[in-house]
């Protein structure tokens, strides 16, 4: 690293010396109350015929440097709500500029609500919330909820075509995403929105969103409070309370999360399986159900301290544990040979699966002259105990009792550094990330059924990135790569296997380029990125479903590959995608004999399935109409896959179409109604078919007091209960229909806040990846 710095510095003191009287202006701006007054525009402008040369945005203290070329050059900043300001280029340093506002600019906002709400700038699609109807949104969840392409609900948030979104807030990860119900979309000042992440986020991320918030005044003692109480039919209520709290003084911060609550969740299914072994196998169960339950408490603390506008560190601890953690699941079933029935089978699963994890980050931010370092440091440690007693019941007289118990231990350490350079006019970022992770699994079957097994993973992974982003006039381009280096270690009873341990070394290219036509805005992008399979799909041991359904994983699964290119085009509240991606070695769970000893009974497996092809278009319309703020979203996913049958190869491709209609109503008295609907057509997806329409229907009812500090939020999902799911999985020599019954749900959320102030903690962990696969 203090190599590849030296030549850095010499490339730019060689570049500097070819240019006239080169020279970095910088700069802090504050606003009317003296605050400093971040994500303001300042351009550079060549004169006399301002053609632009370069531009950045201010940090969050206010702070800015452009690099010049020339002394005939100028200044221009501007900002939302504030009057533009032009400055020469010398002196050097401008020092501190207080912007005024723009009160006709003001007024506009408030009156005509005309803020552009998408657009397509550098990597991201960014919505503007300020201004706008979306700050009446409600919480952080209800804004995401209604951002083109986003689908935000029960702290689950995935952008549509590329998956589960990595969230920052103000460049914080968010580790929790509760904290986004926590946000006020009042709070909010824009969402930026990226389905082609760059080489500095991991390559098993498919897509991040950045929450950029408005600047948070006050210090001392703040909290928040959030209770909320929800009730599906069938499976009773579920009640939890969180409680934050912040304490801020100068550069000290000190802030935490105390929560605690018990779910109740479950469905409804009935499950038909053919198996085609030594006889054409059928089960057929009826009035299949099942409920879980858990207890879980939550702790966050965490101290940070800003030494300074360019230096700040912090720690932070995170507990998380689930008890009382209960599944009982019921079924009858008949069981048919060649059509012909063979027993009915009355089963009863009681299972329980506490568990307990830890983790601690420690992160440094900082600035030393025109670098930009972002350290951190990540430790977790987690125990997780699954215990199962099945009763089986045959032909109402032989009875037949299997008891399993599983045990995982984990842990993980990850450093994480990543640091910027302005360089060439651009910016350049690189950095590296290691993490080393070590989980054991222990498994007993006390009948003797199935093997025990007493198996551990050890896994290393290096990996390091580079980046750099330029714009050329109103062309934006980014380009970057990172390599990735996994050494996997795979043991039985602590002897290493070493046909199951392997070695991956990937590389991932990626590049993104944005520019106008006339008021169009295009963005056109490549990535390369993996998905590394969960270390419980990765287990040897084999788990008991019934005595003709046994499951395991799968020690030799590869990685998931893929491959995406992104067209994207915006213009005013109309928003295009389309998306090719090319995937190799996916993931699918498959059926084979168990055993030539025992051809009745039929063994899930998890393997990597032949490379296939997928396209995914979109269209979002977003207009405002009056107090009316609707959004319609389409989207078309079609797929060429293939999967083997019971009479040979199947293709797979018949699209799905998928309608979001989301509508937002602003009323007298300060409430907000919402009325939404989720339409899913039939189609395939990887080896699957969705064989009915489905639709979910949902109303909301937010309303605010005593100035945003005490608000109620009344929510009902699935109002119709149409929204189930018919799915039939082609799975070699088996075929399965699942069909789920969801029922309705209704939910009240009620938060208060007191001089509730965000916390300053900036850490963004690592080893994220490690710990989605644990």
């Amino acid at each position: 690293m203090h190599k590849i710095g030296k030549a850095l510095l010499l490339l730019c003191s060689l570049t500097s010396a070819g240019e006239i009287a080169a020279q970095t202006v910088s700069g802090k701006l504050i606003d009317e109350n003296k605050q400093p007054l971040p994500y303001a525009n300042v351009v550079l402008l060549t004169l006399p015929d301002s053609t632009f040369v370069t531009g950045t945005v201010t940090a969050e203290d206010g702070t800015f440097s452009l690099n010049t070329t020339t002394p005939n050059q100028l200044v221009r900043i501007s900002s939302i709500g504030y009057n533009t300001v032009y400055k020469p280029v010398q002196p050097a340093n401008l020092g501190v500029m207080q912007l005024t506002s723009d009160t006709q600019q003001l007024g506009e906002v408030v009156v005509k609500v005309d803020l552009p709400k998408m657009q397509l700038k550098g990597d991201a699609m960014i919505t503007t919330v300020t201004g706008s109807v979306l700050e009446k949104a409600g919480t952080g969840e209800d804004l995401l909820n209604k951002i083109p392409g986003v689908s935000a609900e029960d702290e689950e948030v995935n952008v549509f075509g590329s998956g589960t979104a990595e969230i920052y807030i103000n460049g914080r990860k968010v580790r929790d995403n509760s904290e986004i119900d926590q946000l006020s979309s009042e709070q909010i000042k824009r969402v930026e929105v990226v389905k082609n992440p760059g080489a500095r986020y991991d390559a098993s991320v498919k897509a991040v969103i950045r929450i950029i918030t408005k600047k948070a005044a006050g210090e001392g003692f703040g909290f928040n409070n959030r209770f909320v109480t929800r009730h599906r039919r069938t499976y009773g209520w579920t009640t939890f309370d969180q409680f934050n709290f912040n304490y801020r003084k100068g550069g000290f911060d000190l802030s935490g999360t105390l929560f605690g609550g018990r779910f109740r969740n479950g469905n409804n299914q009935q499950i038909g399986m053919k198996t085609y072994l030594d006889k054409l196998w059928e089960q057929k169960m009826d009035a299949s159900y099942g409920k879980n339950s858990n207890s879980n408490v939550q702790g966050v603390l965490s101290l940070n301290y800003q030494f300074n506008e360019k230096h700040s560190m912090g720690v932070r601890y995170d507990m998380d544990k689930n008890f009382n953690s209960t599944g009982d699941w019921r079924y009858t079933a008949n069981i048919y040979a060649d059509q012909e029935l063979y027993e009915n089978n009355a089963s009863t699963m009681i299972g329980e699966d506490p568990s307990t994890r830890h983790s601690l980050n420690y992160y440094y931010n900082g600035q030393i002259g025109d670098w930009n370092i972002d350290f951190n440091a990540d430790g977790l440690w987690n125990v997780k105990e699954e215990s199962q007693h099945t009763r089986e019941i045959t032909n109402g007289e032989t009875e037949n009792d299997v008891n399993t118990f599983n045990k995982n231990n984990g842990t993980l350490y990850a450093t994480k550094l990543i640091v910027s350079y302005p360089l060439w006019k651009g910016n350049l970022s690189f950095g590296g990330e290691y993490s080393y992770t070590s989980r054991t699994n222990l498994y007993h079957n006390q009948e003797g059924i199935l093997d025990n097994d007493d198996s551990k993973i050890k896994e290393g992974s290096t990996a390091a990135f580079m980046d750099y982003s330029h714009s050329f006039g109103k062309v934006d381009v980014q380009a970057g790569v990172r390599y990735e280096n996994v050494k996997f270690d795979y043991y039985e009873q602590g002897k290493h296997i070493d046909e199951q341990s392997r070695t991956f070394n990937n590389v991932f290219p990626s590049v993104n380029i944005n520019f106008p036509i006339g008021k169009t805005q295009i963005q056109l992008s490549y990535s390369g990125g993996i998905t590394r399979p969960s270390y419980d799909m990765l287990r040897g041991n084999i788990y008991y479903g019934n005595r003709y359904t046994y499951q395991t994983g799968n020690p030799f699964l590869k990685p998931i590959i893929n491959q995406d290119l992104i067209f994207s085009a915006s213009y005013k509240w109309v928003n295009f995608s389309f998306t090719y991606n090319r995937t190799k070695d996916d993931i699918i769970q498959v059926c084979e004999p168990y055993s030539e000893a025992a051809p009745t009974i039929s063994l899930l497996k998890t393997v990597n399935t032949e490379p296939y092809n997928n396209i995914i278009s979109a269209i979002t319309l977003s207009p405002t109409i009056g107090w009316w703020s609707p959004q319609l979203t389409a989207q078309v996913f079609k797929q060429w896959f293939h999967a083997e049958g019971p009479d040979g190869k199947l293709t797979l491709s018949k699209p799905r179409t998928i309608m979001v209609w989301r509508n937002s109503f602003t009323l007298p008295a300060g409430f907000l109604f919402d009325v939404d609907g989720t339409y899913y057509t039939k189609g395939h997806s990887q080896n699957m078919y969705m064989g009915i329409n489905s639709l979910n229907v949902s109303m909301g009812l937010y309303k605010s007091f005593f100035k945003e500090r005490l608000s109620f939020q009344l929510q009902v999902t699935n109002l119709f209960e149409t929204d189930d799911v018919d799915c039939t999985i082609y799975s070699g020599i088996k075929t399965m229909t699942d069909y789920i019954t969801n029922f309705r749900r209704i939910s009240l959320t009620m938060r208060y806040k007191f001089n509730a102030t965000k916390s300053k903690y900036k850490g963004t962990g690592a080893g994220e990846s490690q710990k989605n696969r644990m």
